[in-house]
């Protein structure tokens, strides 16, 4: 625990004026991102007596070690910086809220020739519409279904319009009238988005216009007597109305807003948002968060905020957004929300008529929300804590170990040997602190001696960032310890090329577990002891899960710690070595894909993957580019002579293959034009 007082600005030194400050833990990680309209004044907050500090105040300036800032010009300024901050270093003490699924949008990929309507999850794409977010993805199919009937978008992948457009024939939808066939040329690229911006024109509220002008020409359809037509658009009309009913009118038309409601406890807050558009509630979607920082509900509306729009530009952002509580700056924050939809946003809070109501039932989802999420966490909670004790009872630790460390090693047969290396926190995996290697000390099968290079080369990376740092002071090493090398040298693992700058970020082998665990018994603990002890660390504990009697093995000891069948710790230990291997297995067969389909053109220097496949398009397989003159070659767009001869060179050195042959007939099987055998 650090003394604030040791790392406080002299007086005098800190800013009167707007700015972020951030502060950093002994490992120069980015632990918490503020911004004040005095940095003087706001920091000096920090820095009085620890007892009139707010508990988790307290807790994140004395697990600090240092404090910076930057000065700005404008609240605005400071605000969209410590927005960018907060994504860049994900710190651990500001508040972060994380969505309690994943919402899926109706989304028009308006970037494409012919627009798509299709149900998107997770970023968004430039120059696609989105509409949502929805609750289930089968209420978007549900009104997409009913839409196609006035506006025939195409909604079939990239595969089924490829395939549809080289034979002739358009898949089914094409046949009863719900998509327009674009892939047959029944409508032209003009014709077919302009009934692509129809359909995005109905879903962001402008219903009225296209309805009533279906109504005009039903009725002069009617007074012609094409009744069969006139017949058409009264369903047409009655399906726009069918997919409008799906959405609830609780506005007056032509309202576009975003309602936002909060819940919250001691410890946690949840987030509601309802989104109106047309008057009609076009999507929902909810946040909860730890509240790892001393904040308010105007700072948990803020923050939610810059979550909610920090990417988000256009319409996308709405003219009003109504709020329980307004932030700290409200001036600067719809200066900011006007800045990224380029025109006055109005931030309040609704006093009286519809839209309190409105607020009313956002408020009683967001309650329910919370009440939910903390059912569901208690249970989870609770058992993971116990898992993490039991664990640390059964392998002797002091400590519960917070941060664990498994490796696994796969292969097939002993060709492409690779590990993996994930992370579980709190009990909890984080998949972005997972690591895959390659093992490049030697060929062959030997997990044993795998697993030694793999335990040695995270571990050595480990010992660079603390030497990097100044964590680590030089000292004379153990009894045949390997030193450090130097880290701009590499150990030759595939991570190398990490950032060395001292920016906060969280780096790659950074930080040490408390406990490493290995996939297998004996030796491979062993192995994986013996590499620490190589490099003086003796403060992390190791162990080994066996998986044919599930035993866990500790080093130096005879025989194994068995833990009861119906044991947490046990349980948690399973679930780390079975994601272990599942990650290597994974990574494992990806590369031995790619080596499977390899080519030999690879062999040819400078030709990239474009130019490759032209040859092969050009003359239809490897087999018949070999038969090739370099003259033919040639007159292949995009390659030259040198490149055509490096071409027929590495083609004249490969050795054919020994033909396949149908062990029923006798036949030999000879390979087709596209390269393959039938």
């Amino acid at each position: 625990m650090a003394d604030p007082s040791s790392y406080r600005p002299k007086p005098g030194q800190i800013p009167d004026s707007p700015g972020v400050y951030k502060f950093r833990d002994e490992h120069r990680r980015v632990i918490y991102v503020g911004k004040a309209k005095s940095l003087r004044q706001r920091l000096a907050n920090y820095f009085q007596d620890l007892a009139g500090l707010h508990p988790r105040t307290r807790t994140m300036v004395t697990t600090a070690a240092s404090v910076e800032w930057t000065v700005v010009a404008t609240e605005v300024e400071a605000l969209q910086l410590e927005y960018s901050w907060i994504k860049e270093f994900d710190p651990r003490f500001n508040v972060k809220y994380r969505d309690d699924k994943s919402y899926p949008y109706l989304a028009v990929t308006l970037n494409e020739e012919f627009p798509r309507v299709q149900v998107m999850r997770g970023a968004k794409k430039k120059g696609v519409r989105y509409f949502g977010p929805y609750g289930h993805a089968w209420a978007i199919r549900e009104t997409v279904d009913l839409m196609l009937r006035v506006f025939p978008v195409r909604t079939c992948s990239a595969g089924v319009f490829k395939n549809a457009t080289r034979t002739g024939r358009p898949c089914l939808l094409g046949y009863i009238g719900k998509c327009s066939a674009p892939c047959v040329g029944r409508v032209t690229p003009e014709e077919h988005r302009e009934l692509a911006d129809g359909f995005c024109d109905f879903m962001a509220g402008r219903t009225g216009t296209y309805i009533r002008r279906l109504e005009k020409d039903m009725m002069a359809a009617a007074e012609e007597m094409e009744y069969e037509r006139a017949a058409r658009l009264r369903d047409d009309v009655e399906a726009l109305k069918r997919a409008m009913e799906k959405s609830a009118v609780v506005l007056a038309d032509a309202t576009d807003a975003d309602l936002i409601a909060v819940a919250e406890d001691e410890l946690e807050a949840a987030v509601q948002i309802f989104h109106v558009r047309g008057g009609r509630v076009r999507g929902q979607r909810g946040w909860v968060t730890d509240k790892v920082e001393a904040v308010d509900t105007s700072g948990l509306v803020e923050h939610a905020l810059q979550q909610l729009y920090g990417e988000e530009t256009g319409d996308s952002v709405p003219k009003e957004v109504l709020v329980p509580a307004l932030p700290e700056d409200p001036e600067a924050v719809s200066q900011w929300l006007a800045d990224r939809r380029g025109s006055q946003v109005s931030l309040r809070i609704p006093q009286r008529g519809d839209k309190k109501d409105l607020m009313v039932t956002v408020q009683r989802n967001a309650q329910q929300a919370l009440g939910l999420h903390k059912t569901k966490r208690a249970s989870d909670l609770t058992t993971r804590s116990r898992a993490l004790e039991e664990i640390a009872e059964a392998l002797g630790l002091d400590t519960a170990p917070l941060r664990i460390e498994c490796f696994d090693i796969s292969h097939l047969q002993g060709d492409d040997v690779v590990a993996s290396m994930v992370v579980f926190e709190d009990g909890l995996a984080r998949k972005s602190e997972y690591r895959r290697f390659q093992i490049k000390g030697f060929e062959g099968q030997d997990d044993v001696r795998s697993m030694h290079e793999v335990i040695g080369r995270r571990f050595r990376r480990y010992l660079q960032e603390k030497e990097r740092t100044g964590e680590w002071e030089e000292s004379p090493a153990p009894s045949g310890a390997v030193p450090a090398p130097d880290a701009a040298a590499g150990d030759g693992d595939p991570f190398d090329n990490e950032p060395r700058e001292d920016d906060g970020r969280p780096k790659r082998f950074a930080y040490p577990p408390q406990l490493v665990v290995v996939d297998g018994g004996q030796p491979q603990v062993a192995a994986a002891k013996r590499a620490l002890d190589e490099l003086g660390i003796d403060d992390i504990a190791v162990c080994g899960l066996a998986k044919r009697l599930e035993e866990v093995w500790l080093p130096d000891d005879d025989d194994p710690v068995v833990l009861p069948r119906s044991s947490e710790g046990l349980y948690l230990l399973q679930r780390v070595r079975d994601e272990a291997h599942r990650f290597a297995i994974t990574y494992q067969r990806a590369k031995r894909a790619k080596r499977i389909r390899s080519s030999p053109l690879d062999a040819v220097a400078g030709l990239g993957e474009t130019r490759k496949q032209a040859l092969i398009k050009h003359f239809g397989s490897v087999k018949k580019l070999k038969q090739a003159t370099i003259d033919e070659i040639c007159e292949v767009p995009g390659i030259g002579r040198r490149t055509a001869e490096s071409v027929a060179v590495a083609l004249a050195s490969t050795t054919p293959a020994a033909p396949a042959v149908n062990t029923a007939t006798g036949e030999i099987i000879e390979e087709d034009d596209g390269g393959s055998t039938t």
